[in-house]
């Protein structure tokens, strides 16, 4: 419930603050003096969209802020901080160009996250928002209050949505199944072609090489044979030499140490010179024992290009496209083993989302007649005490041939038939309900709601237009009631109404230096009589409407006397 409300530059309010208590409050005031903007300031603040044009003249922004007592209602908050001290703070912002900001306990949110707070924390019911009751889809939500096992509702939701699941999956498999040898034709031609180049990582700069040998072959074996002849073939080889050159220096070492010393270098050179004369010679006898095609490399070369070319443009990448196409063959050869297996889990499926769907439509047959009684005996003293109420129930049998038919709300849809006078049949409300008689609907409605947490704000916006006397008395009463449960905020012009609350708020309008000022302020004893006389007997105030005044709210138990 609201428990402290700031406006500051909307339309006509510059600054206005208001403290609320649980219970019946009701404002009032002359016609035109700002009621209603309040009323939008919390439409604005619950997410609603917000018109540039009714941020105050001369003003940047306007701004809405709001306390709530969480602990009374709890919603849900995930995602934003908590709150303290079991109050939840919620602030919004709207520029002059449209723009503007929201923030719930100080954390930035989008007006959708409003939006959604604001479903779990307050109705608004205007002298237009009886149109709730024109979408059929609203009908069965409000059957859905009245359930034994609310619970019911939620279980066959998420049975609906994983049965149409597994469903979307049986048809993407049959869909599959439908291209599967196709595809499984192209996959394996595909795959052929990788498995028969039997290529290696590295290969083709491999072969890049092998072919620079292949066309240089004349020089690279000219170049061979020299160094072999460098080395040790040649009458100046460079091996011998080297053996001559130890022994000499071995020789010396007897008269010079130093020489000595230079053994191991030289024998580490005999060495190194030995090993590329050996590498030198097997090279030249390998090349002589299986010389390279030409043809061989190019073809072999020409056949890796093209599956690079078509494959992702490297040898690695050929490879793992093999891989790929091995992975989708496996997928494809055990789809039809998939779909077997879902026939069986959708089957089983299906017959527990049927089952769900059957109790739900069982509890509401018999909540729809729970609440056409409540219905009725709530809109009997409403001045329709003759009406008949009906809630007429049409069955959409669930079938796995048309997926539309598995439905979060189970197998029925709800429509609200109504008999407002003897004789008449009973038909849809929504056709023939005034507005009148949908106002009072929807205060019926809120009147035999099964909401057992209460605490939330219910805000009538001039609901009972139109209605007098007696009716009047019952509507108040209606409130009165509801305020027990609920925290009620009614915009009113009835005395018999503004008498029953328990709280009294005058909004007024006033003009300073040319500019516009909407007021409010709490009203007490003699202040509150003056208000609702007003209301009794217009512009001409008597002694003897305010002594009527008194009366009401005498009779009116809990509201206080003046």
């Amino acid at each position: 419930m609201i428990r402290f409300l700031r406006i500051r530059n909307l339309a006509t309010i510059e600054s206005l603050e208001l403290r609320l208590e649980p219970g019946f409050s009701i404002l009032t005031g002359e016609t035109g003096a700002g009621k209603s903007i309040i009323i939008d300031a919390i439409r604005i603040l619950l997410g609603e969209k917000a018109s540039p044009d009714l941020v105050r003249t001369g003003a940047g922004e306007a701004f809405v802020e709001a306390v709530f007592d969480f602990a009374a209602r709890p919603v849900d908050l995930a995602g934003l901080p908590g709150p303290e001290d079991g109050e939840l703070l919620v602030q919004r912002s709207v520029t002059g160009q449209g723009a503007g900001k929201a923030f719930v306990n100080g954390a930035l949110v989008p007006a959708r996250r409003l939006r959604e707070l604001g479903e779990g924390l307050v109705d608004i019911y205007g002298q237009n928002d009886h149109v709730f009751l024109l979408r059929l889809e609203n009908h069965l939500a409000y059957l859905d209050e009245a359930l034994d096992a609310p619970a019911l509702r939620r279980e066959t939701a998420l049975a609906a949505r994983e049965l149409r699941g597994l469903l979307q999956e049986k048809r993407g498999l049959e869909l599959r199944e439908r291209e599967r040898e196709d595809r499984l034709d192209f996959v394996a031609y595909q795959l052929r072609e990788i498995e028969a180049a039997g290529l290696k990582p590295g290969e083709d700069e491999a072969l890049l090489r092998e072919r620079e040998i292949v066309r240089n072959a004349e020089r690279i074996a000219g170049l061979v044979d020299k160094a072999l002849d460098l080395a040790y073939l040649g009458d100046e080889a460079l091996i011998p030499r080297l053996a001559r050159l130890r022994a000499v220096l071995t020789d010396l070492a007897a008269f010079e140490g130093s020489f000595a010393e230079l053994g191991p270098g030289l024998q580490d050179a005999d060495v190194l010179l030995r090993e590329a004369a050996g590498a030198l010679a097997r090279f030249k006898d390998r090349r002589a024992a299986a010389p390279e095609d030409p043809e061989a490399v190019e073809e072999r070369l020409s056949v890796i290009e093209k599956l690079k070319r078509k494959h992702g443009g490297s040898v690695e990448a050929v490879l793992a496209r093999g891989e790929a196409l091995r992975a989708e063959r496996a997928g494809l050869e055990t789809g039809r083993e998939r779909l077997q297996e879902l026939a069986a889990v959708i089957g089983a499926r299906f017959e527990a989302y049927a089952g769900l769907a059957a109790r739900l439509g069982a509890a509401r047959r018999k909540a729809a007649d729970r609440l056409a009684r409540a219905i009725e005996k709530e809109i009997a003293p409403l001045g329709m005490d003759k009406a008949r109420f009906e809630v007429r129930l049409a069955e959409v049998r669930p079938s796995l041939d048309d997926p539309a038919t598995i439905r979060d709300q189970g197998a029925e849809d709800a429509e609200f038939l109504l008999s407002p006078n003897p004789g008449e049949e009973l038909r849809p409300l929504r056709r023939i309900a005034s507005g009148g008689e949908l106002s009072r609907m929807m205060l019926a409605l809120k009147s035999a709601a099964q909401d057992k947490n209460g605490g939330r704000t219910l805000i009538f916006d001039e609901i009972d237009a139109g209605i007098g006397g007696k009716t009047a008395e019952f509507i108040a009463r209606r409130l009165g009631r509801l305020a027990l449960r609920d925290q009620v905020l009614c915009i009113t012009h009835l005395p018999q109404i503004a008498s029953a609350a328990a709280h009294h708020f005058h909004v007024d309008k006033r003009v300073e230096n040319k500019r516009t000022f909407t007021g409010v302020r709490r009203l007490e004893g003699e202040d509150r009589v003056e208000e609702i006389a007003r209301l009794v007997a217009g512009s001409r105030v008597t002694e003897a409407s305010r002594q009527i005044v008194r009366e009401m709210l005498g009779a009116a138990p809990g509201k206080g006397r003046p």
